[in-house]
């Protein structure tokens, strides 16, 4: 199922269209039967713009991942290597070409860079002597993936680790391209602010871009009418946190990569009918799909954990009633209208006996003593509770060796509620860790510190208790079950990103200058000239329409947050929301990790 793509005013199908346009366009280059030759990272995201019915009708026959090696047999004219622009992935695809059976009848071999051209790569066939082989390279800009009916991502998980720790700017000119590509389907978007290095940067690449191409204006009456870009490191607290509504505890204990979930299969074995003899219970993981073309999901997937059960078992007397409607069928009509809405009743049923078992798995997560003591300490540090001293509870954990990433978790947002440790308090840390975990840990706890997670205090100013005053980042009895305000996807805490979010469309930054500035990075406004004659007229009570970009990445709960916002009736505001990547604290920390290189 692929998710719907249209929210409100804005159509992300024009984009998944456009898209696919170049794709086909590049596989009719290619006469003839193919083979497609995957970099495994890749099929994730291509897999949410093409099925592989599209690549069938152009006459794909075969689909291999690229390993070493020689190519797998297919009787086919052309392969296609589809991949990265990575140095290794290149030694790979020329072991492949050199190792090709000259006798056989020879086959045509062409390159597909996602998303550049590279001459570095190019550079490195020459060396393998391979350049010669290929017939087309080519270059397919894959830069903002529709993700969902109002989410888009760039699938870049190197993102905030290029920006941050290497001061590489490559994701950030993607970025302003991809942004680019938007404007030219979507029309100008009349006003951008944004907050952060980073935002400046691609705010500065896309008003260069547009004036080198002022000539090719788009004459199309603007969709959006605000961009917001956030830098991710204005507001490092928030993924550090453990997300607490439906779709973003799945993502904290199982993962969601490219809109798939891979669960425990046990919950999920099929019923046995009485008298079958026992099957084995499935061993591989259930990969399911996650998105709002599931009508339950796009229900359920933002509320905070502890309204599931609720909302779950209303679900199930409504489908349970509409089996009974059976009953009730008395005429021929009657009886043909019951089975006309049988399958959609079907589908309603399992993809409830699904998300009931999906939650029974997380509950018991939620309800265990270990779940409950860490988010107890996280709640701590976010009211800026004992934040200057070493906390007992992460000394316990690192003597019972848990899980190391759960440990820097709470270390560095110690840090960040505290704007950086003492000096003794912050080596007292790093020697407990280096310890227990390994000296090779040196590596992921410089860069910690380089990113700004993890830092000693250099000034005796904590702004954090002004900043969290000011925004209101933490607010008592949060509504859980009914939620009047962003703070319930985090059960008290509103994440920093969105509040900034929301004050901008309502009363604005100029409320909050103060704030602004001790936050990282500067904050601005930029407006665009839009061609004659497509100023939009707002209808009385229409929808301002504001696309917000995190660079360095967003969590499913910040997402939860702002279609919260989306949806309050008082509102006003219509966020369309686009990111490098979507991240948890885990898979963010993760990227930060480095292990030294064997000698």
């Amino acid at each position: 199922m692929s998710a719907h793509l249209s929210y409100g005013r804005v159509n992300l199908n024009i984009l998944r269209e456009a898209a696919r346009k170049e794709l086909r366009e590049f596989l009719d280059k290619c006469a003839g039967s193919k083979a497609i030759v995957w970099d495994e990272y890749l099929t994730g995201p291509f897999g949410l713009i093409a099925q592989y019915s599209l690549l069938k009708e152009h006459e794909v026959e075969k689909m291999f991942t690229l390993k070493g090696g020689r190519l797998p047999a297919a009787d086919v004219k052309n392969i296609i290597f589809f991949v990265r622009p990575r140095l290794e992935l290149m030694d790979i695809i020329a072991e492949n070409v050199i190792s090709e059976d000259k006798m056989l009848s020879p086959r045509d071999f062409h390159i597909l860079f996602v998303p550049r051209r590279s001459m570095l790569c190019e550079q490195r066939l020459k060396e393998q002597g391979v350049l010669g082989s290929f017939i087309n390279i080519d270059e397919y800009i894959l830069d903002l993936i529709p993700y969902d009916g109002d989410l888009l991502s760039m699938e870049s998980e190197g993102a905030f680790r290029e920006c941050y720790l290497e001061s590489d700017q490559t994701s950030l000119y993607h970025t302003a391209k991809g942004l680019m590509t938007l404007q030219a389907l979507y029309g100008t978007i009349p006003q951008i602010f944004g907050k952060g290095e980073c935002a400046r940067h691609v705010a500065n690449m896309m008003l260069r871009m547009k004036r080198e191409f002022a000539g090719s204006q788009t004459q199309i009456l603007p969709v959006f009418d605000s961009l917001l870009l956030l830098d991710r490191n204005i507001d490092l607290l928030t993924p550090l946190a453990t997300q607490l509504t439906y779709e973003g505890l799945i993502d904290e204990v199982y993962g969601i990569t490219n809109g798939y979930a891979k669960l425990p299969p046990e919950k999920f074995a099929a019923q046995k009918k009485q008298g079958e003899v026992g099957k084995d219970l499935p061993t591989e993981p259930k990969k399911m799909q996650l998105n709002s073309a599931e009508e339950l999901y796009a229900e359920i997937r933002d509320k905070n954990f502890n309204a599931i059960g609720a909302a779950l078992s209303k679900k199930a007397k409504i489908i349970s009633a509409a089996f009974e409607e059976r009953h009730n069928a008395k005429t021929v009509g009657e009886i043909k209208q019951f089975v006309s809405q049988l399958p959609h009743m079907q589908a309603a049923r399992s993809s409830l006996a699904n998300h009931t078992s999906i939650a029974e798995l997380i509950k018991d997560i939620t309800t265990s003593e270990a779940f409950f003591d860490n988010l107890t300490v996280e709640q701590e540090f976010m009211t800026g509770v004992d934040t200057d001293k070493v906390n007992t509870y992460i000394e316990d954990c690192i003597a019972q060796k848990d899980p190391l990433i759960k440990i820097l978790r709470l270390v560095c947002m110690q840090s960040v509620c505290n704007n950086g440790l003492k000096q003794k308090i912050l080596d007292y840390y790093k020697r407990e860790i280096l310890q227990t975990y390994g000296y090779e840990h040196m590596l992921t706890l410089n860069n910690l510190e380089k990113t700004g997670l993890l830092k000693p205090q250099t000034s005796t100013r904590n702004n954090y208790p002004t900043i969290r005053k000011t925004l209101k980042l933490w607010m008592e009895d949060a509504n859980e079950q009914n939620p009047n305000d962003i703070s319930y996807v985090y059960s008290g805490y509103a994440p920093l990103s969105i509040r900034l979010t929301q004050v901008l469309a309502r009363p604005g930054w100029r409320s909050i200058e103060e704030v602004l500035k001790m936050l990282p990075g500067p904050h601005f406004e930029e407006r665009q000239q839009l061609p004659a004659g497509l100023h939009k007229k707002r209808q009385q009570g229409e929808n301002r329409t504001t696309l917000v970009f995190f660079l360095g990445g967003v969590t499913y709960a910040e997402v939860a947050a702002l279609r919260f916002l989306s949806q309050m009736e008082d509102g006003g505001t219509e966020y369309i929301i686009a990111t490098t990547k979507l991240i948890n604290g885990t898979s963010w920390i993760k990227s930060l990790m480095d292990r030294p290189e064997a000698p």
